[in-house]
């Protein structure tokens, strides 16, 4: 008989497996790579930056987590097919911003939006061909440079400013974190949060808690700064009482029945009898000019009117304004008037103006728009230099509404910004948010009337003063005491500088990454 216990096995080991760290990070590589979790990345990651697209329905802490995801999809798939999606989802999102907002969808927002997503995308496609060319501590930095990068650059070759694709915004409220974009622009916060999300997915891939480690030192020390600088530098000082008024709903919706019954755009309008249009305007302009009196008798130094409070035809412009000097004289303020002036001459057809006029009825400026909504305003541009004034509550500085969506034209050495605005339900409050972090960055006060919107008094710390909603109102009426002493902050004297180290940064990183052979990885 064999002793079978001499025998060399016929089957091979039932052992387990190898276990260990480096084992199981290759066994969620390998699921990693697999398309059902890729592609759930994806849907999440697209499902998560909906609601952080500087809209009504933003969630601050999407804003954190799409980039973490979107990122690991993409350095999970092949280059160019991974791109492809990541394009994707950027024009699911602006889109759906443009439809939140009520912005109107139309195939002109649409090439829009398609193009802005290109350059969203640039961010990741960095990071997929940088990242196995480059040491981890160094490779961690290139997804953060090129977002606030791409942040920056939407300022500049889109008509956008940070109107979309602005991640500061969606962290409104956050005012320690906020803190920083007096130093870097509002480029700093997307800086952060892609620097969060090139540091988990570090973490995700192998256990590199050193990288960790240095992430939350930075945005520790951001945080503490922040909230150092609010408690230790607290605006202070003397303050000016400021109103802001908009027309009553019911004079307004006179007048927009009137201008209804008008065949035609702006130019017609401007043709229309005086007969015709210029009772409901006359109506408007005296409902304003009650208000005003009002506020002045309580006490208020400055009052502010929303954008295109006043509308009037050319040959009535200057008895309207006239009639505001005259109150603003006889009630001894400084007033502040938006005015739409129709025009009979081409192609604008019309002004978007701001007027500033003192308490002895003088006009201190008259300031025109310098950026036009695109698509929906078709004003000539004015020239874009930001008018400022002394006065005995400070250095006032006046912009129009879209304007403030421009960090470039809004540093300006003031005390108190005053913007006239017009929104609609679906946008006013969001907008009114963004507005918010130029007061941070700009170091001065700022109020923004927002007729068929939300109305705010910031301080120069981004502190709400007062707020006010267009539709929970008659009459939508705002009054703040604002501080009349800003500060200098280290971005209105060294401007993008931020940005565009995080751009020389990125050609930094793409020469080295040229000049090495790629690293050897394991990611999928």
């Amino acid at each position: 008989m064999t002793n079978l216990s001499h025998t060399k096995p016929l089957v091979a080991s039932t052992a387990p497996p190898p276990q260990g760290p480096a084992h199981t990070i290759n066994s969620l590589k390998r699921q990693g790579s697999s398309g059902a979790l890729r592609y759930g990345l994806l849907v999440l990651g697209t499902g998560a930056m909906l609601f952080a697209v500087g809209g009504r329905w933003d969630i601050a802490a999407a804003a954190w987590i799409f980039p973490v995801l979107l990122l690991r999809f993409a350095r999970l798939s092949r280059v160019w097919s991974g791109s492809l999606w990541i394009w994707l989802a950027h024009i699911a999102a602006a889109v759906f911003w443009i439809q939140e907002s009520e912005l109107g969808l139309n195939p002109v927002a649409v090439v829009g939006a398609i193009a802005l997503a290109a350059l969203q995308t640039l961010p990741f496609l960095a990071d997929r061909l940088l990242v196995s060319r480059l040491r981890p501590a160094v490779a961690a930095l290139a997804f953060p440079a090129a977002f606030a990068g791409a942040e920056f650059l939407i300022t500049i070759v889109t008509p956008l400013g940070t109107a979309y694709g602005c991640l500061a915004v969606t962290q409104y409220g956050d005012l320690p974190l906020l803190q920083v974009v007096s130093v870097t622009g509002p480029w700093g916060i997307g800086f952060l949060i892609a620097y969060f999300a090139s540091t988990a997915n570090r973490i995700w891939e192998r256990p590199a808690w050193r990288s960790g480690l240095v992430y939350g030192t930075v945005l520790l020390s951001v945080v503490l700064a922040g909230g150092a600088r609010m408690a230790f530098s607290p605006p202070a000082g003397a303050t000016v009482r400021i109103a802001g008024v908009s027309p009553s709903r019911t004079v307004t919706d006179s007048l927009r029945a009137v201008l209804g019954r008008i065949d035609g755009g702006p130019a017609d309008i401007a043709a229309a009898p005086a007969s015709e249009v210029e009772p409901a305007m006359t109506a408007v302009e005296n409902d304003l000019l009650a208000a005003t009196r009002r506020e002045a008798a309580a006490g208020a130094k400055i009052v502010i009117w929303p954008e295109e409070a006043v509308r009037t035809q050319e040959s009535h412009a200057p008895a309207a304004i006239a009639a505001a000097q005259d109150e603003a004289r006889r009630s001894g303020i400084y007033l502040e008037i938006g005015v739409r002036v129709y025009s009979t001459t081409g192609p604008a057809f019309g002004r978007d103006e701001a007027l500033l006029i003192d308490p002895h009825g003088k006009v201190l400026w008259t300031y025109q728009k310098a950026h036009p909504i695109p698509g929906s305003e078709k004003y000539e541009p004015g020239d874009g230099r930001v008018p400022v004034a002394d006065t005995p509550y400070g250095r006032i500085a006046n912009v129009i509404c879209y304007d403030a969506d421009f960090p470039a034209l809004m540093r300006t050495r003031a005390d108190i910004m005053l913007v006239p605005s017009a929104d609609w339900k679906e946008y006013g409050a969001a907008h009114t948010a963004k507005a918010s972090l130029r007061a941070i960055e700009g170091g001065y006060s700022l109020v923004r009337q927002d007729a068929q919107g939300v109305s705010t008094a910031y301080d120069n710390q981004g502190h709400v003063l007062a707020t006010t909603d267009y539709f929970t109102t008659d009459q939508q009426t705002m009054v703040a005491y604002v501080p009349t002493h800003g500060v200098t902050t280290i971005y209105d004297r060294i401007g993008d500088t931020f940005a565009w180290l995080c751009l020389t940064g990125l050609a930094a990183l793409m020469a080295i990454a040229v000049a090495r052979p790629r690293r050897r990885t394991t990611d999928g």
